[in-house]
């Protein structure tokens, strides 16, 4: 798996990428905790969560954050960061149903539905929509296609929109470049912000 190979070589651009732009993506997630009504917050998921640096910006706020990733190597690092709040899973995002994680109010995807082919995409919003519960929200950081997509990966809005029917469409934003360096920077990075239908 090519995100296996990547942590066992150390090439980890979307590490880089969290810290550059932290100011931004902690920006968005204090918006959505804001924003939400009920108190405490609720569930949290992190689909695919890498070593948890997302996911601890989460529970910092305040919710229930549950991680997960593919990658074994990266699950067992942010397990061992012992992060207050959070737990740390080996999932697939393409088989969320198969697990026991339980339902959701907010579902964060960073990075990995751009990754997927069209079934996977569409098998991800299946398993996030099964796993919400009523009035959950979904925040998404994808790219944009490009020409250079073997590097990229990347989805267009049509794509986002179609794997997730359940939902309604909240908003988009483009997202912080800096950091990401060539080819991702012209990917046209966006957020996409999804609530779900009753």
């Amino acid at each position: 798996m090519k995100y296996t190979l990547m942590y066992r070589l150390g090439l980890t651009p979307w590490e880089h990428y969290a810290e550059v732009a932290q100011a931004s993506i902690t920006a968005k997630l204090e918006r959505e905790s804001a924003e939400r009504i009920v108190r405490p917050l609720g569930r949290a998921l992190d689909v695919g969560c890498g070593r948890g640096v997302h996911s601890a910006a989460l529970a910092h706020l305040g919710w229930d954050v549950v991680g997960i990733d593919m990658v074994r190597q990266a699950v067992e690092a942010a397990q061992r960061a012992c992060i207050h709040g959070a737990r740390f899973e080996v999932a697939d995002a393409t088989k969320l149903q198969l697990g026991e994680l339980g339902h959701f109010d907010f579902f964060l995807d960073i990075g990995c539905f751009q990754g997927l082919d069209s079934s996977g995409r569409r098998a991800m919003g299946e398993g996030v929509s099964a796993l919400a519960n009523s009035c959950a929200t979904l925040l998404m950081l994808a790219f944009g296609p490009t020409l250079f997509h073997r590097l990229t990966e990347g989805v267009t809005r049509d794509q986002v929109t179609t794997a997730f029917p359940g939902w309604r469409l909240l908003s988009t934003e483009p997202a912080d470049t800096r950091g990401l360096g060539w080819p991702l920077d012209r990917s046209h990075p966006t957020w996409y912000r999804f609530g779900r239908r009753d």
